[in-house]
C-alpha cells in the first residue's frame, strides 16, 4: 500500500503515465509514418516552458548496450571533480524520480510535484496544438531539464531513451560530447531489422561542435559513424575495445572525461563509486541473489561474461522477457548455463510480458538433460521457490527483462525507501 506521505507526488506520476494512454496518431511507439513530428513536438513544447535546454551544456549517450552504464559513469566522474552534474535515464527501476538526479541525489518529491504543476497548463495547451500531446516520456524529459536548469547544473548527462535521431532527447542543439557505445539487434520494429538501420538511426545524435567517441569495433558501422562526423565536420574518436563489456565501458568513460579536461584522480574515484541498480547487482549472499535487467543479445552476453567471474556451485535462472523482444535469441544463450530454470511473469504497465509457459515450450530444445524447470507467473514466488531450491554456494540470477529484475528489486528496497533516500541504495 502506498503511503499518505508521498499522496501528492503519487497522484502526479499517476497524472504523467496517463498521458500514455490518450489515443495519439503522433504516438512514437506506433507511427514512424512522419517521424519529424517527435523533434517538432518537443520543441514546441519547450518553446511554450521558455527553452530550458537553451545554456545547458550536454553529453549526449546511446548505443544499444552500455548506455545507462556510461551514462552513470561519466555522472559520476563529473560529480567527483567538484563540478554540479545532472542526469536524465531511462527506464527507472523502483520509483519514477529515479529518472532525474543532479549529483548524488534523486530531484525531491516536493521540486517534482512543483514543476509538473507549473506545467500542467502547457501540457493541456499541447493536446490542442497541430503536433498533438506530449508523451509520458517527452514530458519527464522537460521536468528533468526544468530542473537541472533551476539547479544551475554545470553539465547535462542525457541517456536516449530509443534509438537517437527521433528520440526526444535529440532536441538538444548544440551537444559538448556524442557517443555511442555499440550496435546490436533492439527494438528492430522501430529502428529496422538491420544494424546498418540501426546504426543510422543512432548516428542521429551526432551534431555540429560536438566530438564523438564510441566503443563500437566492426569497420562498417564504424565507417556509418565516421561519415556521419564529417558531415558534420565532427571530431571522431574511437575507443580500443576488447572481450570485455564492462572495460570498454570504463575506457568510453575515461576518453570523455578526458576530453572534459577532467583529472585522472577525479576519473578513477568516479568509475570505482559508481553503481548502478539492477546490472549484474547483487541482493543478497548466501545464496548469491543477483538481478539484471539484460533484455537483448548483447546485454544477455555481457551478463554471462560477469557470471563467469563469479564462483557458484549451481545456477537458478528467474526467467522473464518482454513480449516484444526477441526471445529465442535470449533463451539460446540463458538457458543452457542453468541448473534450475523458473519461468515468470513481470507485472506492469508500460510492457506486456511474454507469457511464462510459452516461455518454457521455446526453451525445452535448449534444457540440459536433468535440468529441472518451474512456471510461476508471480515473479516473487518463482524467487521464493528459487530460494527454497538453492543452498549456500548457488547463484540465482533474475534476468531476462528490465521490468523483472526491478519488480524483484522492490522486495528489498521499496519505493518509499527510495523516496526518503532520494537514493538508489542504502
Amino acid at each position: 500500500m502506498k503511503s499518505s506521505k508521498y499522496k501528492q507526488y503519487y497522484k502526479e506520476v499517476d497524472y504523467i503515465e496517463s498521458l500514455s494512454n490518450l489515443s495519439n496518431k503522433h504516438n512514437y511507439l506506433i507511427n514512424r509514418d512522419n517521424p519529424e513530428v517527435y523533434l517538432k513536438r518537443m520543441r514546441h513544447f519547450l518553446d511554450l516552458l521558455g527553452n530550458p535546454d537553451r545554456g545547458l551544456r550536454f553529453i549526449h549517450i546511446t548505443g544499444t548496450s552500455g548506455k545507462g552504464t556510461v551514462t552513470n559513469m561519466i555522472h559520476e566522474v563529473i560529480n567527483c571533480s567538484g563540478q554540479k552534474v545532472g542526469s536524465f535515464t531511462s527506464p527507472f527501476v523502483t520509483t519514477s524520480i529515479e529518472k532525474i538526479k543532479v549529483n548524488n541525489k534523486y530531484i525531491s518529491t516536493t521540486d517534482f510535484v512543483k514543476i509538473v504543476k507549473k506545467i500542467k497548463p502547457f501540457i493541456k495547451k499541447m493536446a490542442l496544438s497541430e503536433y498533438g500531446g506530449v508523451s509520458y516520456f517527452e514530458v519527464f524529459f522537460a521536468i528533468s531539464l526544468l530542473y537541472f536548469k533551476q539547479q544551475k547544473c554545470d553539465w547535462v548527462v542525457l541517456e536516449v531513451g530509443l534509438g537517437g535521431r527521433y528520440d526526444a532527447t535529440n532536441v538538444i542543439e548544440k551537444p559538448i560530447i556524442t557517443a555511442i557505445t555499440n550496435i546490436d539487434y533492439d527494438h528492430t520494429d522501430i529502428l529496422g531489422k538491420t544494424l546498418t538501420k540501426i546504426a543510422r538511426d543512432k548516428s542521429g545524435i551526432i551534431k555540429s561542435g560536438s566530438v564523438f567517441f564510441t566503443s563500437e569495433k566492426r569497420r562498417s558501422i564504424l565507417n556509418i559513424f565516421k561519415n556521419t562526423c564529417n558531415q558534420y565536420n565532427v571530431k571522431f574518436n574511437t575507443i580500443p575495445v576488447s572481450k570485455d563489456y564492462m572495460n570498454n565501458n570504463i575506457s568510453l568513460v575515461k576518453a570523455i572525461s578526458k576530453e572534459l579536461g577532467i583529472k585522472d584522480t577525479y576519473i578513477n574515484n568516479g568509475i570505482s563509486s559508481a553503481r548502478l541498480q539492477c546490472r549484474f547487482e547483487l541482493i543478497k549472499n548466501n545464496p548469491k541473489i543477483i538481478i539484471d535487467g539484460a533484455h537483448n543479445k548483447a546485454k544477455i552476453k555481457s551478463t554471462l561474461d560477469n557470471l563467469k567471474k563469479t564462483k557458484y556451485n549451481k545456477l537458478h535462472l528467474v526467467l522473464a522477457i518482454s513480449q516484444n523482444k526477441d526471445h529465442l535469441a535470449i533463451i539460446k544463450q540463458l538457458i543452457p548455463k542453468a541448473d534450475y530454470i523458473y519461468f515468470t511473469e513481470f507485472r506492469n504497465s508500460f510492457r506486456k510480458s511474454a507469457n511464462a509457459l510459452n516461455l518454457l515450450e521455446l526453451s525445452r530444445n535448449y534444457i540440459k538433460p536433468n535440468v529441472k524447470s518451474f512456471v510461476d507467473n508471480n515473479s516473487k514466488k518463482a524467487l521464493d521457490l528459487a530460494i527454497k531450491n538453492s543452498k549456500t554456494d548457488d547463484v540465482i540470477l533474475a534476468t531476462g527483462s528490465f521490468f523483472l529484475a526491478g519488480e524483484i528489486r522492490k522486495i528489498w528496497h521499496p519505493e518509499e525507501s527510495v523516496l526518503n533516500r532520494r537514493n538508489a541504495f542504502n
